[in-house]
């Protein structure tokens, strides 16, 4: 993968940037999200935000070798820290990072945030904790997708600020409009987590030391679920 030819992944997240944002891509790694963005004119101007240094430089790297420097503006910073009001960001953007990992960097950046901006959050697990927060803080989810690469399950989410927004438990755990749409590659992933809680209720079971009862109730609801889900 390079700023030429992104992975499927970040390939599907760069379609849900809108043309002509400005975009702030946070975790940005080797800032080739953004590079490839602005080298097919899809964007106008975009912050690569990263927290360490190797990455920071690596996407420094990118960004010289293309000569973007005037359009894309690397800065080292712990998450939304990163972004300033001059930079009149209108689309965020933070892959590859568990969902609490973005739920903590979207909730204390929360002052950075103008409300306009769209977000499109790529997390490699833990998606209910961050659907909750966007639900907690009037983000509406616009579009959800769900794709496999190496092996992998990947969940796309994108979200804009709406007002109060309801989504139920199962919604928070399945995602709203993927419980909706039940497209192949969300029931085949749903498919193998089942069978995933069926074996640990079963190692569960057979565990020398008891396992703390609510533990095992809260999979065994996640089992129920998933099971009517694919009924």
């Amino acid at each position: 993968m390079n700023e030429q030819t992104l992975s499927m992944r970040l390939e599907r997240v760069a379609a849900h940037v809108p043309a002509g944002a400005r975009l702030a891509d946070i975790g940005s790694d080797h800032g080739y999200l953004p590079v490839a963005l602005m080298r097919r004119g899809a964007i106008t101007a975009a912050v690569a935000g990263e927290v360490a240094l190797t990455p920071f430089s690596a996407a420094e790297r990118t960004v010289r070798e293309n000569g973007l420097d005037q359009q894309i503006t690397v800065r080292l910073a712990s998450g939304l820290a990163a972004i300033e009001p001059a930079d009149e960001i209108t689309a965020i953007s933070i892959c590859g990072m568990g969902g609490e990992t973005i739920r903590d960097i979207l909730d204390s950046g929360k002052a950075r945030l103008s409300g306009q901006e769209r977000l499109i959050l790529q997390p490699n697990g833990g998606e209910q904790p961050l659907r909750q927060w966007l639900m907690d803080n009037g983000y509406r989810i616009l579009c959800e997708e769900l794709l496999r690469e190496n092996r992998f399950d990947y969940e796309i989410i994108v979200a804009e600020r709406a007002g109060p927004v309801e989504y139920t438990d199962e919604e928070l755990y399945f995602g709203p409009l993927q419980m909706q749409a039940r497209s192949p590659a969300f029931l085949d992933k749903w498919r193998r987590m089942l069978h995933q809680k069926h074996k640990t209720l079963a190692s569960f079971a057979h565990a020398r030391q008891a396992v703390p009862e609510d533990k095992v109730q809260d999979l065994a609801r996640q089992a129920r679920w998933i099971t009517e889900l694919l009924a």
